[in-house]
């Protein structure tokens, strides 16, 4: 049984796209089998595992708006295991042609449900605002993961996210869920970093992963050679740090499998 996890936080510049790429390509480290799905128009994931944005085989806006099949998007990632569903500018023009149709918010999960199972896990890039491409990623996942940085106004955006899944398991998803927060780009040696992070695990407690991000190089230079840091520099800090997620990752699913 695959897991579908969403990457989503409102905010900007908190280090979803980066945590999506290199969780996935951590998760397929461990010899997991993945599945991206770039739910940006912005396309950075996309162009993050080297591929064009602007000439996927089947954009993906074609699959939400029920013009072609999800098939047709999937994209190898040569010598991994990982495939990948491209995202680019034509996801702007399918959120508009989106709020016309019926079942919006189930078009991704509908087109899901044939390929989801082929993979370990299925990992969705979310756009950074509450639009209808992040409520269809919300309604197709199993679990949220959050990232976020350890600063003034975090508190306040997460208030806002949780408070959208909240609205999104009422409506349209009751089995979703926040499967966990990620610090990103954290820096210990920072009074606000170490006082935001102490508040967030006096509130969120086990839903806090015991991984941090680092602030690193290798992770901000990656992209720019179409690679996760893993394959760009594999002991750098950054690459470490997303195994450890991953490896954190896979922990939690095998206990809460074992609890079932």
């Amino acid at each position: 049984m695959s897991r579908v996890i969403a990457v989503a936080n409102q905010k900007g510049g908190v280090g979803k796209t980066t945590t999506s790429v290199n969780l996935a390509a951590s998760l397929h480290a461990v010899k997991r089998s993945v599945l991206l799905i770039d739910m940006d128009p912005q396309g950075n994931a996309t162009t993050g595992l080297g591929l064009d944005k602007h000439n996927p085989p089947t954009p993906l806006s074609d699959v939400l708006v029920g013009d072609a099949n999800i098939q047709n998007t999937l994209q190898a990632i040569p010598d991994t295991r990982m495939s990948a569903i491209s995202g680019g500018p034509d996801l702007t023009i399918a959120e508009v042609q989106l709020m016309g149709l019926e079942e919006r918010e189930y078009r991704l999960e509908s087109a899901l449900r044939s390929v989801r199972n082929d993979f370990d896990y299925v990992i969705i890039d979310c756009p950074p605002s509450l639009n209808m491409l992040t409520v269809n990623a919300l309604v197709a996942a199993d679990a949220v993961l959050i990232p976020m940085q350890c600063e003034y106004y975090a508190m306040e955006g997460l208030s806002a996210l949780i408070r959208t899944i909240e609205t999104i398991r009422t409506a349209a998803n009751p089995d979703l869920h926040i499967c966990g927060l990620l610090r990103t780009m954290y820096d210990p040696r920072s009074n606000l970093a170490r006082d935001v992070s102490r508040e967030l695990l006096e509130v969120f407690k086990d839903k806090v992963y015991n991984t941090a991000i680092p602030r690193n190089v290798r992770l901000a230079e990656a992209p720019s050679h179409g690679l996760p840091a893993l394959m760009y520099d594999q002991k750098s800090r950054g690459a470490l740090a997303y195994l450890a997620l991953a490896a954190e990752i896979l922990r939690k699913d095998s206990a809460s499998k074992a609890a079932a």
